[in-house]
């Protein structure tokens, strides 16, 4: 079979892989149907995740078609239509049992893509496959689903409820990529005030505003601290989402909050940042990490079945299971393409 290759910093191919296979009472082998790229795959091939190694089938986003289970996978039968969640969940160690799989030490948290062989493949092998996939009813698209297997939890998740937006808040998202409009449409659910985006592309705020964001502010050409004053009648906001990943963007956020706010990271960072303590101490200022549990998957995929998640021009760009090297081009300049999701269908 094929699958999408990382060749250390810098380096990608699509190109012959061993075939996936069983490897574990409680693996699955999914046919790849729907799959798309993440930011975090960018990182990885900027090279900062040095834990990737050369070699490694990247990607953790898919729907998939089950062909074959382990002898320890119940509720799962070869046919069945699943979304392959980016984390998978041993169920047993202290952190599952927690509900926090992200930090499994089962053998899970986040794997694929990472620590074992991805889905950005023909084929792929799906670890602790009875809780790490969730079957798709028929309503939902693959091209829908499939943007429930990283983004929308991760959003939600690690920004939304680490950073506690409430009715009535001014909610700041720091990056309108995929991630950050996955925010908004997330924060929304909780009727903020207002919801002010902070991006350097004038595409990607127009995005935003599609999205649901009332105020937007593009880098060089506004000072994102005087807008988010003039809202708060000079506070700041009460949340700060970072979706980006870069030290600047960090430093920016902490700017934004407000006195007994809250900075919540979503983004993955791969250069130390500098907390500037000498200024937050005094604030009362809470910031959060996070790595997405998934723990919110199936209320998320309920909410997507009763149309209360609108995810219709979240994708821009579609191609053949074939044309990862396009994919990962168009994905990779925004700027110049417009890109948001992309997703490659079999």
């Amino acid at each position: 079979m094929k699958g999408l290759v990382y060749g250390g910093p810098g380096k990608r191919s699509w190109t012959d892989v061993p075939d996936a296979r069983i490897e574990g009472p409680r693996d699955a082998v999914i046919r790849v149907d729907a799959v798309t790229i993440c930011g975090t795959d960018l990182h990885i091939l900027g090279g900062d995740v040095p834990e990737v190694e050369p070699g490694r089938v990247l990607g953790h986003e898919a729907v998939g078609t089950v062909v074959e289970t382990g002898s320890a996978v119940a509720g799962l039968a070869t046919g069945d239509r699943v979304l392959a969640s980016c984390i998978s969940a041993c169920g047993i160690c202290r952190f599952c049992r927690e509900g926090a799989y992200g930090q499994c030490r089962g053998g899970g948290g986040w794997i694929l893509g990472h620590l074992v062989d991805g889905v950005q493949s023909q084929y792929a092998r799906i670890p602790f496959a009875d809780l790490s996939t969730y079957k798709l009813p028929e309503q939902v698209s693959d091209e829908s689903a499939v943007l429930l297997a990283d983004i929308l939890p991760t959003s939600y998740e690690v920004g939304v409820l680490n950073g506690k937006v409430r009715p009535g808040d001014t909610v700041v998202v720091v990056g309108a990529g995929p991630i950050g409009l996955a925010a908004i449409v997330t924060a929304r659910l909780y009727s903020p005030a207002h919801i002010v985006v902070v991006d350097k592309a004038e595409s990607r705020l127009q995005a935003a505003k599609m999205f649901g964001a009332d105020t937007t502010v593009q880098v060089g050409a506004g000072d994102p601290l005087a807008a988010v004053r003039a809202l708060t009648g000079g506070l700041g906001a009460d949340v700060v989402m970072e979706a980006v990943g870069t030290p600047q963007t960090f430093e920016l956020c902490t700017t934004l909050v407000r006195p007994g706010g809250h900075v919540a990271n979503i983004g993955v960072h791969g250069k130390p940042a500098t907390l500037h303590l000498e200024d937050l101490w005094i604030r009362n200022v809470t910031i959060t990490t996070g790595l997405v549990d998934t723990y919110s998957t199936p209320k998320l995929l309920d909410m997507l079945v009763a149309g209360q998640l609108d995810l219709g021009h979240m994708v821009t760009h579609r191609f053949g299971l074939d044309e990862f090297d396009e994919a990962y081009d168009v994905f990779a300049d925004p700027t110049r393409t417009g890109a948001l999701k992309v997703v490659l269908t079999r």
